[in-house]
């Protein structure tokens, strides 16, 4: 019996329909996360009880809960179904938002914060993703993922400044309430039910892999940066605020025109570098070379407080070398990860990035309790010279791809998946093969400098 792939290339209207609802809930979900985090530090002191440190426990908190709660909730879905899991962390994020709508003490807050992570369902969302999508389009459908997440950050940015000078803080946690309620409305009006549910080796988590991950340094190099990423971002956005506003003078009114513009172009900078790290190979220094404008970027705002152009300059720097990184590290992930290990390394590393965001909160908080503004910026830089330095010694990543070849019910048993692999592994540029019987497919890693691709896409077993 011969097995060839699967050659249609063109998205179906249910595919679609699939990725635009999920994306859009993912996004609505990120978007009730990020909108205090330009204006809470500046407000919070509304609150009784308020100190730094609890203010900018408050910021991160969230982060804490999602990165306990992502792998199990990810886990949850396999058992009782993915729309259920949604639907329960959507419930729980829009009650932690009421929580903290109603809120009249800081310790409140935090109580709100930490329920809203606690609907951790982005393990769910790509799970279902998986579900819902051929594996060929699976890229496609994680990278509009990606890109709702990165503006959905953008749009947070700006949103939440002029929500607060509009609506104030408690307007802000109640509208997220309504976002979390608007996408259970498209997670059962729009996203269709999937007919059956697969354990997907490349996107979820399997626990006997852990201590694999935990032992390849290379991976554990990806999930390190992310961490150190995202606890950048939350220790920079304690102070940042309160920089531009105090030191900088600028209005809290005109914090979301700001931040917009700037945006947009750091997204438009960022281009060059990425098509530069895929397309030449040059990965490790632009990777590295973002790494030091973070920085310069931390060390130029501690230096130049009160200049407002300046403080505008070094943001559009950060956000440039931010978006590099943001949308480079997974790509990284995906080519250093085996493929038997993928999808736990995935969990991992986004369990790690929301716990960045909840340490980077809390550490906000003390160091500017501490040492005030200029302290929290001066110790930004060193951190994020620290992560250079530790990144130094990294290899070049390999340019790799991941190709998934589906296998029909005679040539995918466990007798065959021997064979077809060794068929594989002697393919040219060929690196990695897993054979997942119970998804009757193949995922195969290649070098596509080297591999013989024809082979690749001619590929057939002939079973026994």
């Amino acid at each position: 019996m011969t097995q060839k792939q699967n050659t249609n290339l063109e998205m179906t209207p249910l595919e679609k329909r699939s990725i635009a609802g999920l994306s859009s809930i993912f996004a609505l979900r990120m978007l009730g996360l990020f909108m205090i985090l330009p204006v809470f530090s500046l407000a919070a002191d509304q609150y009784s009880h308020a100190t730094p440190m609890l203010i900018g426990l408050a910021i991160g908190a969230y982060g804490l809960t999602q990165a306990l709660l992502q792998i199990p909730f990810g886990m949850l879905s396999d058992r009782i179904g993915r729309k259920r899991v949604i639907t329960i962390g959507l419930l729980l994020f829009a009650a932690g938002s009421v929580v903290a709508a109603m809120a009249d003490s800081i310790y409140m807050v935090i109580a709100g914060r930490l329920l809203q992570g606690s609907g951790a369902i982005a393990a769910a969302i790509m799970a279902l993703t998986a579900d819902l999508t051929r594996d060929e389009h699976r890229t496609k459908a994680m990278a509009s993922i990606g890109i709702s997440i990165g503006l959905s950050f953008s749009v947070a940015l700006a949103a939440g400044a002029a929500l607060e000078h509009w609506i104030g803080l408690s307007g802000i946690f109640w509208s997220t309430a309504c976002l979390s309620l608007i996408g259970i409305a498209i997670l059962h009006l729009w996203v269709p039910t999937p007919t059956r549910l697969v354990n997907h080796r490349d996107i979820e988590p399997a626990p006997q892999q852990f201590i694999n991950v935990f032992r390849n340094t290379e991976i554990m190099r990806m999930v390190f940066s992310i961490m150190l990423l995202h606890c950048l971002l939350t220790i920079t956005f304690y102070a940042l605020p309160i920089a531009l506003f105090e030191h900088a003078g600028l209005a809290k009114s005109q914090h979301g025109l700001v931040y917009l513009p700037i945006l947009i172009l750091a997204f438009i900078s960022m281009v060059p570098f990425i098509i530069v790290a895929e397309k030449r190979r040059k990965m490790k220094p632009i990777f590295l070379g973002s790494i030091a404008v973070l920085a310069l970027a931390e060390l130029g705002w501690s230096l130049i407080g009160s200049s407002l152009y300046g403080m505008l300059f070094f943001l559009w720097l950060f956000f440039t070398a931010f978006n590099i990184l943001e949308a480079s590290l997974p790509s990284l992930m995906s080519k250093l990860s085996p493929l038997a290990n993928k999808g736990t390394a995935m969990g991992v590393y986004s369990s790690a990035q929301f716990l960045g965001a909840f340490i980077g909160g809390a550490s906000g908080g003390f160091l500017f309790s501490k040492l005030g503004v200029s302290g929290v910026f001066i110790a930004g830089s060193i951190l994020t010279t620290i992560w250079l330095l530790l990144m130094l010694p990294m290899k070049p990543p390999k340019h790799l791809s991941t190709r998934i070849i589906h296998l029909d019910n005679a040539t995918s048993t466990s007798n065959n998946a021997n064979a077809i692999a060794q068929q594989l592994n002697a393919i040219n540029g060929v690196v990695d093969v897993i054979i997942v019987a119970e998804e009757q497919v193949a995922y195969v890693k290649f070098a596509p400098d080297d591999a013989d691709v024809a082979a690749l896409d001619a590929f057939n077993f002939q079973s026994s």
